[in-house]
């Protein structure tokens, strides 16, 4: 049974790559984000993590979202398979100000400025160290990394 991890950086298409392949495999779909709540403070971090570990207890699912210090010894063991989207930063930027104005997100448009920074420095700050952890935790996981919608295609279709 697929136990599949979906990392990237913020706006590169995550979570609906993750919707797209749960539909098409028929497993559950994790989206870290929807789980941890916006108002949730640090101490909020072990009932996040309980609530994590009862999901990917499950013999199938797909999680998506990095949150590596907090969750990857939780997931990445029980992984069967890590996707990297690895998609360019203009893309990222331009989905992430899309999601601010589209429907009721009013409240995110607060949190842009930040969003785009977290994206600016998302290869030199985070990146390395979600792959430091991604190897501490499942080094033999095997993982894909799709750059572009040609390569998540051919991914989906190979499923």
């Amino acid at each position: 049974m697929p136990r599949i991890v979906v990392l990237g950086c913020a706006g590169s298409g995550k979570s609906h790559l993750a919707r797209r392949l749960g539909a098409q495999l028929g497993v559950p779909v994790y989206s870290l984000d929807d789980i941890w709540q916006p108002e949730w403070s640090a101490e909020m971090t072990p009932a996040f993590r309980d609530t994590l570990a009862r999901l990917h207890a499950a013999d199938a699912w797909i999680s998506d979202g990095n949150f590596a210090a907090v969750s990857f010894d939780i997931r990445m063991p029980r992984a069967t398979l890590v996707v990297w989207l690895e998609r360019p930063k203009w893309l990222c930027r331009w989905r992430a100000v899309t999601r601010v104005l589209r429907g009721d997100t009013f409240h995110r448009l607060r949190k842009l400025p930040e969003v785009l920074a977290f994206i600016a420095n998302f290869d030199r700050l985070n990146r390395p160290r979600i792959e430091a952890l991604r190897l501490q935790n499942a080094p033999d996981v095997p993982v894909v990394r799709l750059r572009s919608e040609d390569e998540i295609a051919t991914f989906l279709r190979s499923q």
